[in-house]
């Protein structure tokens, strides 16, 4: 009955390690996906990523003339029939421009996360 406890531990303290290591490069990926866009300005955060194999996110935050610190996220859902984004709530279909623009940052930010994250696991 111990033994079967004490695996159940470890198995448990094994799966706290992998979502632990998930979240870390999730966050990695999010701050080499953030560059993409060009220098973010002082007080401010930008992150890119790629959620699961339909969705992106872009997260920014800046501070404003004002001195108050404002956010946006904008999540791209890929669907087969078009690209959704969805802002504060509401959905609507991105324009061509917008989804070519998107492919394009996806790709870099693929090259950048394989090149600089996950080449050792070639």
């Amino acid at each position: 009955m111990l033994q079967k406890f004490l695996n159940g531990l470890s198995v448990q303290k094994k799966m706290q390690r992998e979502e632990e290591l998930y979240r870390n490069l999730i966050r990695h990926e999010a701050k080499i996906g953030g560059e993409l866009f060009g220098a973010v300005l002082e007080g401010g955060r930008r992150e890119f990523f790629c959620l699961d194999e339909h969705t992106w996110v872009w997260h920014e935050e800046w501070i404003d003339t004002y001195g108050q610190r404002q956010s946006k996220t904008t999540r791209y859902d890929v669907r087969p029939n078009g690209i959704l984004k969805a802002q504060d709530g509401h959905y609507q279909p991105v324009k061509l421009q917008e989804a070519q623009r998107l492919l394009q940052a996806a790709r870099i930010y693929k090259h950048r996360i394989q090149t600089e994250l996950y080449s050792f696991a070639s």
